[in-house]
């Protein structure tokens, strides 16, 4: 389905969708990035209050994986089959297995560091993904994206403060989550044009549920009913999440579209701060905004060079 076809088709619905769909498309693909900001931050939000409650985040991160790929199968048995074979199939594990780490480690890092923190350290993917484009695509890199690299890790050792007191080694996964998830899209980016959204979500799910399932065993706990409503709107928290990203590159244009992904920092901050109590120190501000600033004028130069791609997390 092409933007325009499906710009017609939301116009032509009912209710707040319609109202949407008469705006201007790069305004709704900001909503829909804004929108996808609430909800990953809230999706961050119930990851913590699970490891508040005791459940580790290896069984969170398999429940979340099993109720994505329940979410995806009925799509997958609606189109066939076929809708997932692919003779890519190396590169859709290999970029499953990256996702899947990803997810470890900052549903990890979420549990353990402020919501906001977690968000920014997060941001690191456009840097990693720069040097792993390098390395693994071969691309050529200007001596600007490279200052704004440079600036973007000096943000990160503002936030992460090696060898000092307040030094927190989950820091280290947190940063570590950002190069997983820039490396499953540095893998995704050598995959052809043709392969489907359906066909990676698809590989994602199973690779992810087969690969948690053996460590959230050996944590596993029971959940009573209110960790397992946890647990289930955690995975329609993430899916929800993909899906809104996924439409607000689809209507909007990237280059305007792309900055107001940033809109996370500020709601984990407010959701942090209201729920959790959490009040980022000046390090930790300075080190975000320095972060966004670098990773920033990178996206814009990226996807205005290449006019595509969206953001993973």
């Amino acid at each position: 389905m092409g933007r325009g076809e499906l710009n017609r088709n939301i116009t032509h619905s009912t209710g707040p969708l319609a109202a949407l769909g008469r705006l201007p498309p790069n305004l709704q693909g900001a909503l829909w990035v804004v929108g996808a900001a609430v909800v990953f931050a809230f999706n961050a939000g119930v990851v913590k209050q699970l490891g508040i409650l005791g459940v580790d985040s290896l069984q969170t991160v398999f429940a979340r994986s099993v109720v994505g790929f329940c979410v995806i199968l009925p799509f997958v048995w609606r189109k066939g089959l076929s809708s997932v074979r692919t003779d890519h199939l190396p590169l859709h594990l290999y970029q499953a297995m990256a996702g899947t780490v990803a997810l470890m480690a900052h549903f990890y890092a979420w549990t353990k560091l402020p919501l906001a923190d977690v968000t920014a350290l997060l941001f690191t993917q456009p840097l990693f993904a720069l040097l792993l484009a390098v390395i693994i695509l071969g691309s050529k890199v200007n001596w600007r994206r490279w200052l704004a690299t440079a600036i973007g890790f000096l943000g990160v050792l503002a936030m992460v403060r090696p060898g000092a007191v307040s030094f927190d080694p989950v820091t280290l996964v947190a940063l570590f989550a950002g190069f997983s998830i820039a490396l499953q899209l540095i893998l995704v980016a050598r995959l052809p044009e043709g392969e489907k959204e359906l066909t990676m979500l698809f590989y994602l799910g199973i690779v992810g549920t087969l690969v948690t399932v053996g460590p959230a065993l050996t944590v596993w706990r029971m959940p009573s009913l209110e960790v397992g409503v946890l647990l289930l709107v955690n995975g329609l928290l993430g899916i929800t999440h993909q899906a809104m990203i996924f439409r607000a590159f689809r209507v909007g244009d990237a280059t305007y579209v792309a900055p107001f992904d940033y809109s996370k920092i500020v709601v984990a901050a407010l959701l942090g701060f209201l729920y959790f109590a959490e009040i980022p120190d000046a390090w930790s501000i300075l080190g975000a905004a320095v972060i966004v600033a670098s990773t920033y004028y990178i996206s814009r130069r990226e996807v205005g060079g290449k006019g595509r791609g969206a953001p993973g997390g």
